[in-house]
């Protein structure tokens, strides 16, 4: 007979180990995951994915990372289904994921949800699937018996890519779409113009990539001083843009193009001088070698808004969703000042200063976007002399401007520096490289960020529709370094946009980041390693692996 002493520390022993498998290591975590009785499911390359019509790209997506085959009847193994009365439980994106010995099925109302159920299966999955599917695991894996059911806290859980300053491939952007999936990421924010290169194919207007997507030279890694004297470029076509939205839409990835105005438009006025502020003194458009805020904006002439409308609209074509990013930072004011036609403009037209004048800019393009169905979004400068009115805001420099925005009726989005700019360092210079902006941004602070701020009140939260990481590639020069400064940060953000606010614990994130991070190693992802002790050796970027997208 066991004594009493014995039967407690058995007790104990079987409750703490049930808790230790009742927190499968998914980032980002699920709203409510209850481990329940029975067996594990038994997954093999038998194993069916059962699919109807609506799920079968699902299904064939999972098939091909799984080694799994699609099947449309049948009982058993992976089932996957739509059904709209779950709507109101789980919204548009939220699933439902059921899992006993039996099989597993994940329901959700939309596709989307069913989607984000399959990533989610995919985590309770052994890493070794991602090199080479189920007879990577050796023929055979288990899924733990567990009921989920898990919905997004946002609705906009983005990440930013910088092309202009550093243009990345089609295949480049394929792999980080990719990776924005595992993380249940729903908004790429394409960064396609800058003073440093103009990405984007427009057909009307040849010499954008002729001349603009073109720079002599960049600075040399760790400064903006000396130059490398290599030539750096290159653009998409629009068959190439067409190709990058269809592989983020079968993702549920909604891609937003940005078109910077008025500033950051060198590479532009380069290509087209005339829609630049040529009476102004010194003027001398390039397509700019050095980081930085230069003083090119678009003049404001008739010629000018054509040309922004006539670019829009070539864009609006290729990018189907509802958003559009149009800059409107950082727009050094002086060539205006100094433009006798600038003047003039403002003067004719009622305008208190070139303040009010960017916020005519702004004014043009939300028209302009309005009136073909799309919403504009730009950053929190946009406000500066009037913020037009069905603007969306990204408040990166204060969250005072969030906070006055949402309370005016905008939507805002939540992109400040001290959280989500990620091309900021992590580690010492010695170790990553020239830092950029306030660094070092450490993991944790990533994870204790609060996209809703503490002093908007109730009635305007619902205006705050959620985050995202930003990458801006002044210091990303390669593929491995983007990935290097974006992972796992951006983990630790998806986490924070998408889980319950009560359940976020940095404790346990780091508990379930290992398992992560060996997906990460099987999928040749090249990530910042966390350091076990301030006094670990410096971290060293590891090879990266060929990038080979799926199709």
């Amino acid at each position: 007979m066991k004594t009493p002493l014995l039967r407690t520390f058995l007790l104990l022993s079987l409750a703490l180990a049930k808790n230790l498998i009742a927190a499968p290591a998914i980032i980002p975590a699920p709203a409510a995951l209850t481990l329940t009785e029975g067996a594990p499911f038994v997954v093999t390359a038998e194993t069916k994915l059962h699919a109807d019509v609506a799920t079968t790209p699902i299904a064939s997506w999972f098939a091909r990372w799984s080694g799994l085959q699609v099947a449309t009847t049948g009982t058993g193994g992976i089932t996957l289904a739509i059904e709209a009365a779950l709507k109101d439980e789980l919204g548009d994106e939220g699933y439902k994921l059921s899992s006993n010995a039996g099989g597993v099925t994940i329901r959700g109302a939309t596709a989307a949800g069913v989607f984000y159920g399959m990533q989610t299966l995919r985590q309770l999955l052994p890493p070794d699937l991602e090199h080479g599917g189920i007879r990577a695991a050796s023929g055979r894996a288990e899924v733990a018996a567990l009921e989920i059911t898990d919905r997004p806290r946002f609705g906009w859980r983005g990440a930013l890519l910088d092309v202009g300053r550093h243009f990345f491939t089609v295949a480049e952007v394929k792999r980080f779409l990719d990776e924005m999936a595992l993380h249940k990421l729903n908004v790429f924010h394409w960064h396609l113009t800058e003073d440093q290169g103009w990405r984007i194919e427009i057909k009307k207007y040849p010499k954008l990539t002729e001349i603009g997507a073109w720079r002599a030279s960049s600075p040399l890694s760790g400064g903006n001083k000396i130059d490398d004297g290599i030539p750096h470029g290159g653009f998409y076509t629009q068959d190439e843009v067409a190709e990058i939205v269809a592989y983020a839409a079968a993702r549920f990835i909604r891609v937003m193009p940005e078109i910077e105005l008025p500033g950051h438009s060198s590479a532009a006025i380069t290509s087209y001088p005339a829609l630049g502020n040529d009476d102004a003194p010194g003027f001398a458009p390039t397509v700019q070698i050095k980081w930085g805020v230069f003083s090119y904006l678009y003049a404001p002439k008739p010629a000018t808004f054509q040309f922004l409308d006539e670019v829009l609209g070539e864009v609006l074509a290729l990018f189907p969703g509802g958003f559009v990013h149009i800059g409107g930072d950082e727009a050094k004011k002086d060539q205006w000042e100094a433009s006798p036609t600038a003047q003039a403009f403002i003067k004719a037209n009622g305008l208190k200063d070139a303040h009010e004048l960017q916020s005519y800019f702004i004014r043009h393009a939300e028209q302009y976007l309005a009136a073909h169905g799309r919403r504009l979004v730009g950053w929190d400068e946009i406000q500066e002399g009037g913020l037009a009115p069905s603007a969306t805001m990204m408040a990166w420099r204060d969250v005072k401007w969030a906070i006055s925005a949402a309370r005016e009726g905008h939507d805002v989005v939540m992109t400040p520096t001290s959280h989500t700019y990620f091309d900021y360092n992590e580690g010492t210079t010695e170790e990553e490289g020239e830092k950029i902006g306030r660094g070092p941004l450490k993991l944790e602070k990533v994870y204790s960020f609060e996209p809703v701020p503490a002093e908007l009140e109730p009635q305007f939260q619902a205006h705050v529709l959620g985050a995202q990481g930003q990458l801006w590639s002044e210091q990303l020069q390669g593929w491995p370094k983007v990935e290097f400064r974006a992972w796992p940060r951006l983990s630790a953000l998806a986490e924070v946009m998408w889980s319950p606010r009560e359940k976020r614990d940095y404790a346990d994130f780091k508990t379930r980041l290992p398992a992560l991070l060996a997906r990460f190693d099987r999928l040749g992802v090249n990530y910042r390693r966390p350091r076990a002790t301030d006094d670990a050796p410096p971290i060293i970027a590891k090879p990266a692996m060929p990038v080979v997208p799926a199709k």
